[in-house]
């Protein structure tokens, strides 16, 4: 086993420490202890610290009592699946899919029908075709932006096709969507929540982990009336209240006017991350195919059927770059794929990183 090595991990999507706005979050918390002791000491309750609530719902133009602020995305979509998948139901996904996801969708006795991913999103015909060969999905649950881990898009006429097809055939659909804002190339896409007038249609997720820093914890969910009074219920039964100190912290940061430079700092640095992952494979894996994603933090790449990568990312853990095997995303298939994150390493890294990657496959 190589140990002389420092590892450039590409396993994870985390942010370096360097893309965290620590001063910021600072004077935020220094503003929220003294402005609000009792709402940030005290227990709170499932809905949230109060005023973020308030300030999500502002962004997204629904009514407060749709908003739930929770302990991540992850834990607003595992509560969202907790409301709405029971056993034998049919989910559509898309595929390859998040891993977590998929694990949460299995572990509640989904019955999960795969629709493969284009480079503009989910294959919608493929969609319509199982539709209208008698499938009946309880909703579809899907990543339109900078998806993970394929790194491509939902198209805007493909959002719009997914929201009437939820209308004609009477489905719900989940949008998870945590990586929005970390958007490099044109210009962003509405979400599928502001096309749906019915406010009963489409259920959205989103997290100020990828924006602002891991370590808060923040993410949140929006929801009809009903079932967002349902997930506070469930809130309020299980752990009472999230983390009041990092939403009280949160609140006061995107009031005082300091997401959008957390945000900018972040696009930039990614979008140069990237674009030296990109380039190296490009150039030491020619053979690699891949689609260029226009944000987030993730790229999928096909290597030849001869590669497995499920035994490639044991030897590529031993050689100090961890990778994820396209298996760990996939209902079947995925062995000769792999999931790279760029968020965490410094472009000089990355290109090492890949150098060695290359080293193995090739060798």
């Amino acid at each position: 086993m190589t140990t002389d090595l420092k590892t450039i991990s590409f396993a994870r999507g985390a942010p370096s420490l360097d893309l965290i706005p620590i001063e910021e979050l600072k004077e935020s918390a220094i503003a929220a202890f003294s402005n609000d002791p009792a709402g940030t000491f005290g227990y709170g309750t499932a809905v949230g610290y109060q005023p973020l609530r308030e300030w999500i719902a502002l962004q997204h133009g629904v009514e407060a009592d749709r908003v739930i602020v929770t302990n991540g995305s992850l834990h607003a979509c595992a509560m969202m699946f907790d409301r709405l998948v029971a056993p034998s139901d049919k989910i559509v996904i898309e595929q390859p899919l998040y891993d977590r996801s998929l694990l949460m969708l299995r572990q509640r006795g989904a019955d999960l029908v795969g629709i493969p991913l284009e480079e503009d999103g989910l294959n919608i015909a493929l969609l319509e075709e199982a539709i209208d060969g008698g499938l009946q999905p309880k909703f579809v649950y899907t990543i339109p932006n900078f998806h993970n881990p394929a790194g491509c898009t939902l198209s805007l006429e493909k959002r719009q096709r997914l929201v009437e097809l939820a209308h004609e055939h009477d489905f719900l659909i989940v949008e998870d969507d945590p990586y929005r804002d970390v958007i490099f190339d044109g210009e962003p896409l509405p979400s599928m929540l502001s096309m749906d007038d019915s406010d009963e249609r489409v259920f959205f997720m989103c997290s100020f982990t990828k924006t602002v820093a891991p370590g808060l914890r923040v993410g949140y969910a929006i929801a009809s009336q009903a079932v967002t009074k349902d997930l506070v219920t469930a809130g309020t039964n299980t752990y009472i209240s999230p983390g009041m100190v990092s939403e009280s912290i949160l609140n006061d940061f995107v009031r005082a006017g300091k997401l959008n430079g957390a945000i900018a700092t972040v696009r930039a640095a990614l979008r140069e991350r990237r674009d030296a992952l990109t380039g190296a494979i490009t150039e030491l894996l020619p053979e690699a195919r891949f689609v260029t994603p226009r944000g987030g933090y993730f790229l999928w790449v096909d290597l030849p059927e001869s590669v497995d990568t499920d035994d490639l990312a044991a030897r590529a853990a031993e050689a100090g770059v961890p990778i994820t095997p396209g298996s760990d995303f996939s209902l079947k298939g995925g062995r000769s794929s792999m999931r790279l994150s760029y968020s965490g390493n410094s472009p000089e890294q990355i290109r090492e990183g890949v150098e060695r990657l290359a080293s193995l496959i090739n060798g």
